[in-house]
């Protein structure tokens, strides 16, 4: 199914014409998985969102609003379980090994296309066990200080004051291999400048940390910073994009801050287990293309600084296959490892 426009999407495709019997996909799964798609009876029971995370981060932040109008529109609640460890990893092999029934979706994200590069073995593959259903958000990365720890205004004066501190700062991240940590030392890389990472079991427990001043800097997803910059808990420097944000214009870019380079987007995507039948992962597709074309989701997104996103199936698939090359590139330049 290709879907060209959520709005559209959203207009002229119904549950009824995408459930369409699909009997070889089907039987592939199983007897069982045929009769419910062939039925149209898909769901008729709770639907389950693996996050590899735990709450609180950007995933979480994406994660809660999207199931709740899900739930809304399916009319069978569609469940948030977070499973954090090992920079997304736990969870992204529990939901690999699901059962492939259309009731256990992976809610992962840009991390999982590093991890490949970072991990010397992995307990499942991303493009091989898993279909790809949509993308889901795409934010900038926003660079994030402690204010009482480190009392700069700008990004220029944060160089400056790394440079006359060196060794002295810290960045905490949602564990290694995650985005936040390969953020950090691409940042490192093109300012020739020097922080310690120090690795978190998500990116929330490390944006805690950072509000109570046992961490100094974030290269965090906007997403999950953004109360705590509205509320003036942290100060962002920049955004590491070519353009503002939507919702925050005041936060300079990376370009207009002094480091044109430097550029990183988190993003969040929705993947089903292989062999869950087609007819199954093409409603849901249906169901995201509504939920964006909502103005309260539209909404929420903008709030978060993330835009609404277009992108299904075979084109979610490629995006991510391009992504999974570029942080290889990353990794093998900046030298990172795990720690």
């Amino acid at each position: 199914m290709k879907l060209q426009s959520t709005h559209a999407a959203a207009r002229g495709l119904t549950r009824r014409q995408v459930l369409g019997a699909s009997a070889a996909t089907a039987a592939l799964a199983g007897p069982w998985i045929q009769a419910q798609a062939q039925s149209g009876a898909w769901p008729n029971r709770p639907v389950t969102f693996v996050v590899p995370f735990p709450s609180g981060g950007g995933t979480d932040a994406f994660a809660r609003p999207l199931t709740a109008l899900l739930t809304r529109s399916l009319g069978k609640q569609v469940i948030v379980d977070n499973r954090g460890g090992a920079g997304g990893n736990v969870g992204a092999t529990i939901a690999a090994k699901a059962a492939p029934d259309g009731y256990t979706f992976f809610m992962g994200a840009v991390h999982h296309t590093i991890a490949p590069s970072m991990y010397p073995r992995l307990d499942y593959n991303l493009e091989a066990d898993f279909i790809p259903v949509g993308l889901i958000s795409s934010v900038p990365q926003v660079i994030v200080v402690n204010p009482q720890r480190v009392p700069v205004a700008d990004l220029k004066a944060f160089l400056d004051y790394v440079r006359k501190n060196p060794a002295k700062l810290n960045y905490g991240s949602a564990g290694n291999g995650t985005s936040h940590h390969l953020a950090g030392e691409l940042f490192k890389l093109q300012t020739k400048t020097f922080i310690t990472h120090i690795p978190y079991r998500g990116a929330g427990p490390a944006l805690q940390d950072l509000i109570g001043g046992q961490v100094d800097v974030m290269f965090d997803g906007l997403a999950s910073s953004a109360t705590h910059i509205k509320s003036g808990r942290i100060k962002a420097l920049a955004v590491a994009s070519t353009k503002r944000a939507p919702g925050f214009p005041d936060i300079p870019t990376s370009a207009e801050a002094g480091v044109p380079s430097y550029q990183v987007a988190t993003w969040y995507g929705l993947w089903a287990p292989k062999g869950t039948p087609k007819e199954i992962v093409e409603s849901m597709q249906v169901e995201l293309a509504k939920a964006y074309a909502t103005p309260e989701l539209q909404g929420i997104w903008n709030g978060l600084g993330a835009e609404t996103p277009n992108l299904y199936g075979d084109a979610f698939g490629k995006f991510v296959h391009s992504e999974i090359k570029r942080w290889a590139e990353v990794v093998k330049g900046s030298g990172a490892k795990l720690e």
